[in-house]
């Protein structure tokens, strides 16, 4: 173990560093930069959490936007009855009086134990 001398309040005083930190400004500006950073109500963390749902926000309105279109045109296809039946009939395998509907299901589509 070296053993450090001594340092006394004056010689301390007398470091160039001593005087920068203990300089007034620069002490109000840090407590300044402090309560920005982390206490006050617009703090940069609240920024960045309020940025981050924003974000998130704007994707979610972009994939709405984006099944809005899609409605959009199943909507105009729909308008025409021959497409509106064709649409009830896949989906919701509605039939006409004295129809009967046969659904076909394949060996590869069916789900197995295997």
């Amino acid at each position: 173990m070296k053993n450090y001398p001594k340092m006394g309040l004056q010689e301390l005083r007398q470091k160039k560093w001593f005087k920068i930190i203990t300089n007034t400004y620069v002490l109000v500006l840090t407590v300044f930069v402090i309560w920005m950073v982390f206490f006050d109500t617009n703090s940069l963390l609240i920024h960045l959490e309020l940025k981050k749902e924003i974000n998130k926000l704007e994707k979610q309105q972009k994939f709405l936007k984006e099944e809005i279109a899609k409605d959009k045109i199943i909507i105009d296809k729909l308008s025409d009855s021959k497409e509106l039946e064709k649409f009830a009939r896949e989906e919701y395998f509605l039939k006409k009086k004295k129809e009967e509907i046969y659904l076909i299901e394949y060996e590869d589509s069916l789900k197995t134990a295997n």
